[in-house]
């Protein structure tokens, strides 16, 4: 009777380790899930934002910055943060340019570049900070997925000039 207990107690506690496991192996799965699908929201804001700003170069006709557009639309990952800060100041150059419904579409889009950015930084910091546990390091739980990176880039968001019209003065 007494053997009996211990069975149960070992069963029970082998039992609580594979749920915990399991939690863990479903935690790291949905992390790296997430962190992909963060990127791909982040690229998906990027790419608009290059063909928005090529469309306005091509209009104004701003060759610099259409070299610029095209340079982030063409880039692949290893250089794409080189491009997109290329990008960030050409496109820095011409927000003091007289605000028209184009312009402002192009400040909104860096805005949404930013935003998408900085949740997916925040994804990644979570993937990576669980990949450094020890039992999932020991477990090897993360070695199917790729490392997520970090996007690190100049702050994308562009504040557009306004033009202020000075008060009138009523005699």
């Amino acid at each position: 009777m007494r053997g009996m207990w211990w069975v149960v107690a070992v069963v029970a506690v082998v039992m609580l380790v594979a749920t915990y496991l399991t939690w863990t192996a479903a935690r790291v799965d949905r992390l790296h899930g997430r962190a992909a699908a963060a990127y791909a929201a982040l690229d998906a804001h990027l790419v608009r934002r290059a063909a928005a700003a090529l469309t306005v170069a091509e209009a104004v006709q701003l060759p610099d910055l259409m070299y610029a557009a095209r340079i982030a639309l063409d880039a692949h990952s290893g250089e794409r943060d080189v491009a997109e800060n290329d990008l960030t100041r050409q496109l820095r150059g011409i927000v003091g340019e007289p605000v028209t419904p184009t312009l402002a579409e192009l400040v909104a889009m860096s805005r949404r570049v930013a935003l998408a950015r900085q949740v997916h930084n925040d994804v990644v910091r979570d993937a990576l900070a669980v990949r450094r546990r020890p039992l999932v390091r020991a477990l090897r739980l993360a070695s199917r997925h790729p490392r997520p990176a970090y996007f690190d880039v100049d702050d994308p968001t562009l504040e557009p000039v306004v033009a202020v019209t000075p008060p009138v003065v009523q005699a």
